[in-house]
């Protein structure tokens, strides 16, 4: 093709990759690339994983690109028609949804779905127009009732029981309360009101969520048993040394010691094969995505903008630090994936929906400084 042509074709398609935010999009394009390098290792020995994630990147990029092209505006419009079927779907799931493991978690609308999942976005959506409507007039009543809105879908995921979603789930309506103006005073006194509340909870966990904070204190007192992942787990990070054992020579995942290894344990995998250096440099694209969706919270033209662009970055960073304390062993084992690195389809798709929201606040306020 002549150099023209495809400088007239580049111009003609440039207007439709404008929506993606330069610094933003080269973050999540080195995590995802350096979570299929650490896949193929992961999954050797499992046809097909590989292929299925770059399906997965796909279909994420297409959701990051559409939602990039919605206005901050529109998303006000549909923040309280998507909690509402959020919500509606989690209602669904308590009474017809399918049991996997124990649990009921999935609905099936033709092929099964994870509709916690999507509460993850829909809470800080519905939670920031709630208090834009209120701009100004922010009160205790208003804490109260949006207390109340998070508390309702946070009890139905809790109830199916997935103890792991409903905490990020918490979270994220949590970032959005505080960042709205919650004081410290108030935050003190929630503090000790949740101390003063934690053997009512210990009650009512269910017995493999108990078991899961008694092997996080003394993993070694079921080793075959219970406290398996954790032990398999640190072994795998401590083993990585300074260095690592290189690409695909980590043994604890190719012996299959380390269960959900493409998974929620993808990190470990990763730990004893590129070591502390690894690590450190992984953590350092965590910081960037992370700073970078801050910055574009701080510039938001609106409070509805930086509650939702600050509440979304903050889920980011609750995600990339339970999952790697979890394999590490400083917090509870729960079905949280490593961001932009786990293999999935569902928890790909909400972080990549979560991505083209913050693309799209950035976007807007450019055209609205112009």
């Amino acid at each position: 093709m002549p150099i023209n042509e495809r400088r007239s074709l580049w111009r003609r398609a440039r207007p439709y990759f404008a929506v993606f935010d330069p610094s933003l999009t080269l973050i999540i394009v080195l995590l995802l690339s350096t979570g299929l390098v650490t896949l193929y290792s992961a999954g050797l020995g499992i046809p097909g994983k590989v292929e299925d994630q770059v399906r997965n990147i796909c279909m994420a990029f297409v959701v990051m690109w559409l939602v990039a092209n919605v206005t901050p505006q529109m998303m006000m419009r549909v923040a309280v028609p998507v909690y509402v079927v959020a919500v509606a779907l989690l209602v669904a799931v308590a009474l017809f949804g399918t049991v996997k493991l124990g649990a009921r978690r999935w609905l099936h609308l033709g092929y099964d779905i994870q509709p916690s999942e999507f509460m993850k976005i829909a809470m800080p959506l519905m939670l920031a127009w709630f208090f834009q409507q209120r701009a100004g007039a922010i009160g205790w009543q208003s804490f109260l009732v949006a207390g109340a809105l998070l508390a309702v879908p946070v009890a139905l995921i809790a109830k199916q029981p997935d103890l792991g979603t409903a905490l990020l789930v918490l979270a994220a309506g949590f970032y959005v309360i505080f960042l709205a103006g919650l004081s410290w005073r108030t935050l003190v006194l929630l503090a000790l009101l949740v101390a003063c509340s934690l053997p009512v909870v210990w009650s009512m966990l269910h017995d493999y969520q108990r078991e899961r904070v008694m092997m996080l204190i003394d993993p070694t007192s079921d080793p075959l048993g219970k406290g398996f992942h954790i032990i398999q787990s640190t072994i795998a990070v401590g083993s990585g040394g300074i260095t690592g054992k290189g690409w695909t020579h980590g043994t604890q995942a190719h012996l299959e010691f380390i269960p959900e290894r493409t998974t929620d344990f993808i990190f470990a995998v990763f730990s004893e094969e590129f070591g502390l250096v690894g690590n450190l440099v992984l953590m350092l694209l965590y910081l960037l995505l992370i700073g970078r969706g801050l910055m574009i919270a701080a510039n938001a033209p609106s409070f509805f903008t930086r509650l939702l662009a600050g509440s979304i970055t903050m889920i980011y960073f609750t995600y990339a630090f339970v999952n790697m304390g979890m394999v590490s062993g400083i917090v509870p084992v729960v079905g949280v994936p490593l961001p932009f690195m786990s293999y999935g389809g569902t928890a790909l798709l909400t972080l990549g929906l979560g991505a083209g929201i913050l693309m799209s606040i950035q976007r807007h306020r450019k055209l609205v400084q112009t």
